[in-house]
């Protein structure tokens, strides 16, 4: 019993991954920073996939190593019955989206299920509550993308301002303007302080 519900866990944690998990966030500021940027396959899929799973698993890390303890060694040792291991490895993911999810977005999903109000977090269903979780990421994701889009924007701006004031309109702007996106992000050092922003904007 125990292998096949270790298998079925494997079976469904890619979108436990994107759904329970700072990976959702992640992924998105590092695919709309690659937009900014002007390249639209470099780094590739794989490499943003990759790093943003590390970043995801520095963010759980508490979260997991507590699932781990409470939950995931106690059921496997038998010590725990499937209902009550559910229960407690639940509880500290459940506890992670909270402080992640804005009240908006929580009144959203409960006023969208049409389900009565409730008192307590504790009220609040996982399929409300997952929803919510997303929603407030996604938000999130995209508050940081548009800090990172301004000055890419803003050099896009002034190159193509640049080349119509020299009479080169027929000149495409990328063609100057990615060496120097390129070039202002490796002296600003950006890779460290986007990952730096993103690990810190969990709470």
């Amino acid at each position: 019993m125990r292998v096949v519900l270790g298998l079925t866990v494997l079976a469904v944690l890619p979108a436990l991954l994107v759904c329970l998990t700072s990976f959702l966030r992640t992924i998105v500021v590092l695919s709309m920073l690659r937009h900014a940027i002007g390249m639209n396959e470099t780094p590739p899929n794989t490499v943003l996939i990759g790093l943003a799973l590390f970043l995801t698993l520095f963010t759980m890390s508490p979260v997991l190593q507590k699932v781990s303890q409470d939950a995931f060694e106690p059921f496997m040792a038998g010590k725990l019955s499937m209902e009550d291991g559910y229960g407690k490895g639940v509880a500290p993911l459940r506890e992670f989206m909270v402080r992640q999810t804005r009240e908006a977005d929580l009144a959203l999903m409960v006023e969208l299920s049409k389900a009565p109000t409730p008192k307590s977090m504790d009220d609040i269903s996982n399929v409300q509550l997952i929803p919510a979780f997303m929603l407030s990421e996604l938000r999130a994701a995209f508050q940081i993308g548009f800090v990172i889009f301004l000055p890419f924007l803003l050099i896009d701006l002034l190159v193509s301002s640049i080349l119509m004031a020299l009479g080169m309109m027929m000149m495409p702007p990328t063609t100057i303007a990615l060496p120097l996106k390129i070039l202002m992000f490796i002296l600003v050092d950006g890779w460290s302080l986007v990952l730096k922003a993103l690990v810190g904007s969990f709470h």
